[in-house]
């Protein structure tokens, strides 16, 4: 495994939702109308910083809003959570009520958290308001597809919520947690091999270390490792090849040097192909739903004709297949790994 600096387009747009997508949307039962929207929570008059129990700038908004506003808000959102939760089931937030919200002024969604809290027990949890970007939603789908992992979103016209994912964040886990006496590197580099995988085979970009989570179960004899991604706003956009490999990124070398120093050649290739055979479980259990969103998405104007060229050379070059320069999309792109890969898993 390698790792180098790899540059991302400082903005990515926004893509809105197509009516196609709205239509599969409506179909795998991801659309509803919120009671309360982006667009409803950027109407507050003024922010302070959230600052972390360090004293550090945490580039997160506490917005103010309105007195007369607030209670309006707050009751949208706990609907919103329910819906969200328990497909509009009021009772599970009877007795909940709404922390805090903040605002992030970093990145290209510019998200809102929404922190509800049970008042019966100080349980709390997490959910965020976001612009509803085709890019996001078309990566939401495939991790929901391809990956052992279940998303929870909805979308309502130009928003977007969605569940909060748990975890602690790979950049902090690396400087909290790596060098843990009860955690076995090799399984944590064995998840990172895994993980690098699937971004390359679904094109999920941007996978630096604060762009997803490691979740750890503890096992009876050990502890289990997961990565999982939290951010998808660069699904399949970029002409980089090297974007869809976590493995290029400096915020990443700690995972790739733990994986060069207790994994083979030999045991990279097993556990790429593991990744691969769960691809290929996944694909064919999902087919339907798979057919449906590629139909969609290759209708859709979701990156440049520049950044397709650049990928589908970078790709043919990289496996050594001619067949990429066919390709007149990033769907097209994705299918031609998808298929490679089955092809790998049947020999």
């Amino acid at each position: 495994m390698e790792n180098s600096d790899v540059k991302i387009s400082k903005k990515k747009p926004i893509y809105p939702v197509s009516a196609e997508l709205r239509k599969y949307l409506r179909s795998y039962q991801r659309e509803a109308r919120l009671p309360v929207g982006y667009n409803d929570l950027l109407n507050f008059y003024e922010s302070f910083p959230v600052i972390d129990k360090n004293g550090k700038d945490t580039l997160w908004q506490s917005p103010l809003y309105p007195p007369y506003d607030i209670e309006r808000l707050h009751n949208g959102l706990k609907k919103a959570y329910a819906m969200l939760k328990a497909s509009g089931n009021l009772r599970i937030v009877e007795h909940k009520y709404i922390d805090k919200i903040e605002y992030c002024t970093f990145g290209n969604s510019n998200p809102f958290r929404i922190k509800i809290v049970n008042r019966l027990n100080d349980i709390y949890d997490y959910f965020y308001v976001k612009k509803a970007d085709a890019s996001r939603i078309y990566g939401l789908e495939l991790e929901e597809i391809f990956s052992p992992n279940q998303v929870n979103y909805l979308v309502d016209g130009n928003s977007l919520i969605e569940e909060h994912i748990a975890g602690i964040p790979g950049d902090v886990f690396l400087k909290t947690r790596l060098e843990h006496s009860d955690y076995n590197p090799k399984r944590i580099a064995k998840e990172f091999v895994k993980f690098n995988e699937r971004c390359m085979i679904t094109l999920l970009g941007d996978m630096r270390a604060y762009n997803f989570v490691m979740q750890i179960t503890p096992d009876f004899d050990d502890y289990q490792f997961r990565l999982r991604a939290i951010d998808f706003d660069q699904q399949f956009y970029e002409g980089n090849m090297k974007v869809y490999m976590p493995q290029y990124f400096k915020e990443n070398l700690s995972y790739v040097q733990l994986a060069m120093e207790h994994l083979t050649d030999k045991t990279v290739l097993q556990y790429q192909q593991e990744e691969q055979s769960s691809i290929v479980h996944q694909v064919r259990s999902e087919r339907h739903r798979l057919a449906a969103l590629r139909d969609v998405s290759k209708k859709d104007n979701i990156s440049t004709s520049e950044k397709i060229l650049e990928l589908r050379s970078g790709l043919a070059q990289f496996h050594n297949n001619p067949d990429y320069y066919r390709c007149l999309t990033m769907t097209d792109i994705i299918e031609l790994n998808v298929k490679n890969v089955i092809r790998q898993v049947r020999l």
